[in-house]
């Protein structure tokens, strides 16, 4: 199976999947209320403001388990996103990345090697995965800030490439 073939459920429990993001460069990011790395979600918003007319889009998979930092229901995620970040981006339900109930999405990202070659579990919430629209996938871990040279320079390069391909 495909990651654009993976079924997803959103955070109002609809059926979707990457596939319903095909010709976009999606940033799949695990995310969660009560993180020290929570203010990232302002960052993430920046992005899906600036670059959203582009055909970009940032997809958030709230996660509980790293210290118990999602605890909220469905519409507890989805207000504290709306009250505090005002989040236009997709949200999806809460979503295991590791683990033997890791879900299949977060299973193939993990196999994905980070900047320094390493690959594997999840390390934290708010590790960052950007799907080009050439399938490539690029991962970055919980402490590179959505707004880094790294993360807005893979978005562009990546949306440059969408560009190329449109016109060909």
């Amino acid at each position: 199976m495909t990651m654009n073939a993976i079924p997803l459920i959103t955070i109002d429990g609809e059926v979707t999947s990457l596939a319903a993001y095909e010709g976009q460069v999606v940033l799949v990011v695990n995310v969660a209320s009560k993180c020290g790395n929570t203010p990232q979600y302002a960052k993430l918003e920046e992005l899906q403001r600036s670059y959203g007319a582009r055909g970009f889009t940032v997809l958030g998979f709230p996660c509980n388990q790293f210290a118990g930092q999602e605890p909220g229901s469905s519409d507890d995620i989805k207000a504290f996103c709306a009250l505090n970040y005002g989040i236009t981006f997709p949200l999806f339900e809460k979503t295991n990345v590791n683990g033997k109930k890791r879900h299949p999405l977060y299973e193939e990202l993990a196999k994905t090697p980070d900047v320094a070659g390493k690959a594997g579990d999840i390390q934290w919430n708010f590790e960052k995965f950007l799907i080009g629209t050439t399938g490539r996938v690029q991962r970055f871990r919980p402490r590179i800030q959505p707004d880094s040279a790294e993360i807005v320079g893979a978005i562009e390069a990546a949306l440059s490439q969408r560009i190329d391909r449109a016109a060909s």
